[in-house]
């Protein structure tokens, strides 16, 4: 054997000795300091999980405690897998995973590590044998994993009674052991709109921390049934909420408070968290956006531009109403133009006048360029740009045509470009428009029905103005690197840092 190909075999040999390694020993180090360590099953369930499991994720982040990853093949956990995590959230409800991965799941929680059952995570492993000991119902032909059960607390069961559910409906959970951690501070229980389960085979472990009367002009049990309850496991907790049918489920106030408390009860047994759910406060600082419409069709998606973004305070506007408003310049810090307007009256015309001359802020967005075509002051010296909506002279009419995919480069460094990166998108193009040569172009494209520049500053020197020809509909109003150009040149025509 050659020495460069001995070489090569032992060097495969230590980097794949120093990867095997690196799930036991290291793992800790790619989470958070000071995070809870979750780990989110998912990937089957006979809800939507797609929808689910990502928000679940949402609320133990938002909560600020934990650090979240999620597998959608969870036949593949070992101990080694788990080994970094404290808590381990099932959204699963589908076929057994096999010894290894079951095994695994079970030392984890006797370990003295912490579990959560999610609504028809209770439902898995045929714990409900409906056919002799299969259960048929979801599609699952194994034999049922028993000591699941036991470790949830509660299986599925043909009766009697029947495991089951009854009409949807808005109903009360009261707390039965109020000085538990999980439920302490919510002694007046919480409402939830969710399915309602009666009939649990509960275990002999669990102890349940909270109740709702099914009643049966809904089809339920006519009694309390339980909601909320845990398991002491071995030297581990686990948390079983029955709550959780589907996002509108999940985004119940109670259901994101106990959830995300039975979470960290779970991992902990402890709880730090409140028993409100944090609102976000309105940011007194947020830069004062008018957003101005009308005069075109658009895909409602370009308002998600302005969501997600506590540094703004937004207001849309429609024509003919926008530039009447009394005290525009007092109550606004920046102008988004996505209009497309010909003429206006000359009192609207000395409002934004005024408005950019007070050295306020301008956004001009795609087809806003095309603003106001017979009023040379504003797209000559303002927006420094000229869309002809008619021939004017030896000028041709301006051009545009959809659905082209266009390649996006940054032109140097400015603010605006922060975090923007170049961008690939299907846009409409325009073509034959005049960019006026004092600009400082931000982005340009090569692409040959387009004019060249993007993106650009303007020269206007009482005010910060910027203007792109990219906005077109949903396919870039959802570009990543499209919604931060939108914001950051919303905050840097304001003054505002964009980092």
């Amino acid at each position: 054997m050659h020495l460069r190909m001995r070489t090569m075999i032992a060097l495969a040999a230590l980097l794949a000795a120093g990867c095997a390694a690196l799930p036991a020993q290291n793992n800790a180090r790619l989470f958070q300091p000071g995070k809870i360590r979750a780990l989110i099953l998912s990937g089957r369930n006979n809800h939507e999980w797609r929808i689910t499991t990502p928000y679940l994720r949402k609320l133990l982040v938002d909560s600020g405690r934990f650090d979240v990853r999620v597998t959608e093949e969870p036949t593949g956990m070992t101990s080694a897998t788990l080994a970094a995590y404290d808590v381990v959230v099932s959204d699963y409800c589908g076929p057994r995973w096999g010894e290894t991965a079951e095994k695994a799941l079970v030392d984890f929680v006797k370990s003295g590590k912490g579990l959560v059952i999610v609504h028809a995570a209770d439902y898995s492993f045929g714990v409900m044998p409906v056919l002799g000991d299969h259960m048929t119902s979801a599609g699952f032909t194994e034999p049922p994993w028993t000591e699941y059960g036991d470790m949830v607390g509660a299986v599925w069961t043909p009766g009697p009674p029947r495991t089951g559910h009854g009409r949807r409906h808005i109903f009360k959970v009261k707390f039965t052991v109020p000085d538990h951690p999980i439920g302490k501070g919510l002694e007046q229980g919480f409402y939830a709109n969710d399915e309602l389960y009666f009939g649990f085979g509960m275990r002999p472990g669990a102890k349940v921390i909270g109740t709702a009367f099914n009643a049966k002009e809904m089809n339920g049990s006519g009694k309390d049934e339980p909601i909320l309850w845990t398991v002491d496991y071995g030297k581990g907790r686990v948390f079983h909420t029955a709550l959780g049918h589907d996002l509108m489920a999940l985004m119940e106030e109670g259901f994101k408070v106990t959830f995300s408390r039975g979470s960290e009860w779970a991992a902990t047994g402890n709880v730090t968290l409140p028993a409100t759910w944090p609102k976000e406060a309105p940011n007194a600082d947020a830069v004062r956006v008018l957003v101005v419409t009308g005069g075109h069709a658009h895909d409602p998606s370009f308002y998600s531009l302005f969501e997600g973004y506590p540094e703004m305070a937004v207001t849309v506007d429609p024509h003919p109403f926008a530039y009447t408003r009394k005290g525009l310049t007092k109550k606004y810090d920046v102008l988004v133009l996505y209009d497309l307007i010909q003429e206006i009256p000359e009192d609207q015309k000395q409002a934004l006048r005024e408005f950019v001359e007070s050295g306020k802020g301008l956004v001009v967005l795609h087809h806003a360029i095309a603003d106001f075509n017979n009023w040379e002051w504003w797209w000559k010296e303002v927006v420094g740009v000229h869309y002809m909506v008619a021939p004017m002279g030896d000028q041709p009419r301006s051009l545009y045509k959809l659905n082209q995919e266009v390649f996006v480069q940054q032109v140097g460094t400015h603010p605006i470009l922060q975090g923007v990166g170049p961008l690939h998108m299907i846009e409409e193009t325009y073509k034959q428009v005049w960019v006026s040569p004092t600009n400082t172009i931000l982005m340009k494209t090569e692409h040959p029905y387009a004019e060249g520049p993007m993106a650009w500053v303007s020269a206007y020197e009482k005010s910060r103005v910027f203007a792109t020809m990219m906005g077109h509909d949903h396919l870039v109003h959802t570009n990543p690197g499209y919604r931060r150009l939108v914001r950051n040149a919303i905050l840097w025509t304001a003054g505002r840092p964009t980092k």
